[in-house]
């Protein structure tokens, strides 16, 4: 089992902090858990969709992130409308980027007839839906916190019928004065490790860094010091477009693979 060696490391998850901060410890790590986003549900999109789903103006139907898929059952359930969600959902064609929302479907006994492959990205799952004749068909894509406009582009361009919908949202915490606090202990260099699960997590960071006129020496931190590990491609991509190389991007687009692989980089170059 690697270990981390005593290193603190920076964890901005919202939903999995004590699963994570958990591991960093059973592998000799110090958590920081600073939540660097909220998901805020949109309710009132719920009803709209079920009515699309269920007057059969769909054909496929696109879930992007588990929670999208939560969201929509919580509130269906809510209203009085889940079987009829169900039994909505059973009848479409139902593609997936990656495997939490194929869980949470079949879960519900709902299929899952497309789902992309690692590293679970926009071009994989297009990859995944490039057998699928669009033409002239109803496609809800149902978003993760915000718009995924390559994605709409790519599903308009195969002239699909596209509708799209945003279940929840991603939104700063609502007292930012944490993430205030990391910018300034990562630039102070008390912060051996920083792992990031998703690119907004970044931007959020990223963000209050800037309005604190901290952004450059955020940056200089995190290519000097601070050992950065990224979950997969996207947020890779995000950081690099800031200005920073991440050191660590897991084979598997996991949160555990992530700390795991921190854990691999700390034993074999003896940092943090």
């Amino acid at each position: 089992m690697p270990t981390l060696k005593g290193a603190r490391v920076a964890l901005l998850e919202a939903r999995m902090t004590g699963e994570l901060s958990d591991l960093v410890r059973r592998l000799g790590g110090v958590p920081h858990a600073v939540p660097a986003l909220r998901e805020a549900p949109t309710p009132e999109q719920v009803p709209l969709f079920i009515d699309a789903l269920s007057t059969g103006r769909l054909s496929v139907v696109i879930f992007l992130t588990g929670v999208g898929v939560t969201a929509l059952f919580r509130e269906a359930e809510r209203l009085g409308r889940l079987d009829e969600t169900l039994t909505g959902l059973r009848v479409t064609t139902n593609a997936c980027r990656g495997p939490k929302p194929v869980a949470a479907l079949r879960r519900h006994d709902v299929p899952v007839q497309i789902a992309a492959a690692e590293p679970y990205t926009t071009g994989a799952l297009l990859d995944a839906l490039s057998g699928v004749d669009l033409r002239g068909k109803g496609v809800a894509l149902v978003h993760y916190g915000e718009r995924n406009q390559a994605l709409a582009d790519a599903l308009t361009s195969r002239s699909a019928r596209l509708e799209e919908w945003c279940l929840y949202e991603w939104l700063m915490p609502e007292d930012r004065a944490p993430l205030a606090g990391l910018v300034r202990e990562l630039i102070d260099e008390r912060i051996d490790a920083i792992a990031f699960t998703s690119q907004i997590q970044w931007r959020h960071l990223f963000r209050v860094a800037t309005d604190l006129g901290e952004s450059s020496a955020l940056v200089e931190v995190l290519n000097r010091h601070t050992i950065v590990a990224a979950i997969g491609p996207v947020c890779a991509s995000a950081l690099r477009a800031c200005g920073v190389t991440p050191d660590i991007l897991p084979a598997h687009s996991k949160m555990g693979s992530l700390i795991v692989a921190l854990a691999d980089y700390v034993e074999l170059t003896g940092e943090g």
